[in-house]
């Protein structure tokens, strides 16, 4: 081989690939709208955020190469925040198709003449197998080293809760109740559903959403929609109520001198016990409820939406 063909073989090995490309436009990105807010340039960080989103949006959707999803509006890019300690910051790289209609289908989006907002029912989220590997390596620490992180396996990831709070837009806290029995599509090699809901504080006493992720032919797709009816177990509530009565009177009787430190600490954090006896009893009956079922479903036509079937 001659010296000029060396080189310039050389020259396109050296070519970054296109995931290349749009970590270090992202990243870029994340350093400037950083950067403006630091200084106090809020409006300035807006404005550049608006045209940088389109920008690395036309980036990451020829690699990722999905096109729309019937009752879903156009790609967008799933990263909501540029500025590093903004809430939303961090999410998947993905694309994102949110569904043109809210849970009682009303369009979607600011409607009435009152201005009032309907969320979308659903979403879908999309991302290539390697980029969702890069986002897996780059959280392993993101809530600390004393906190527990998402996985760094795949399909352990995509079965945790904590990958749902991290991964996609929410204000809240992803709670994971129980996995639901979907069908793995053919062309899938993992396939996987959860009963869930969402919380800021205390566990929620019902599940109102599914979660559907499903890896094929080298791209993940992860999907999440409000259900109905909710999965609610009136007798598991009753079961944690009870012990936040006895966190009250123990608390009271401390305050009270009825009991010391020491028998109070003793029946240590009964409102996490009373939380945790309450989650153990949901995943226990909820399957034998028929709105358990009806869940499934609409997480298996959620998985089918996902896929483009």
């Amino acid at each position: 081989m001659r010296r000029s063909d060396t080189l310039l073989s050389s020259a396109f090995a050296a070519q970054p690939s296109p995931e290349d490309r749009y970590i270090a436009a992202r990243d870029a990105a994340i350093a400037k709208i950083t950067k403006l807010y630091n200084d106090k340039k809020a409006h300035e960080a807006f404005e550049a955020a608006e045209s940088i989103r389109a920008d690395l949006l036309a980036k990451l959707a020829p690699i990722v190469a999905e096109t729309g999803r019937k009752g879903f509006g156009p790609a967008k890019l799933n990263l909501d925040a540029l500025s590093e300690g903004d809430m939303g910051f961090g999410l998947l790289d993905a694309v994102r198709f949110d569904s043109e209609l809210g849970d009682n289908g009303e369009q979607a989006g600011q409607n009435g003449r009152d201005g009032k907002y309907f969320a979308p029912k659903s979403h879908i989220i999309i991302t290539t197998q390697s980029l969702f590997e890069r986002w897996l390596r780059a959280h392993k620490d993101w809530w600390g080293k004393k906190i527990k992180n998402v996985p760094q396996q795949i399909s352990a990831a995509l079965k945790d809760e904590s990958f749902y709070t991290q991964a996609i837009p929410t204000d809240a806290a992803v709670v994971k109740f129980n996995e639901l029995p979907i069908a793995k599509p053919a062309t899938a090699t993992f396939a996987f559903a959860m009963l869930a809901a969402r919380t800021q504080d205390a566990i929620p006493d019902a599940a109102d959403e599914v979660f559907v992720s499903v890896l094929a032919n080298g791209k993940v797709y992860a999907a999440y929609g409000s259900i109905k009816p909710k999965v609610q177990v009136p007798a598991c509530s009753a079961i944690q109520a009870d012990y936040n009565k006895k966190a009250e009177k123990a608390a009271d009787d401390l305050q009270s001198n009825r009991i010391n430190r020491k028998a109070y600490n003793k029946l240590g954090d009964l409102r996490q016990q009373g939380e945790d006896a309450y989650k153990k009893c949901f995943t226990q009956r909820a399957p034998q409820l028929p709105s358990f079922a009806e869940a499934t479903k609409q997480a298996q036509a959620l998985l089918a939406e996902a896929m483009g079937k």
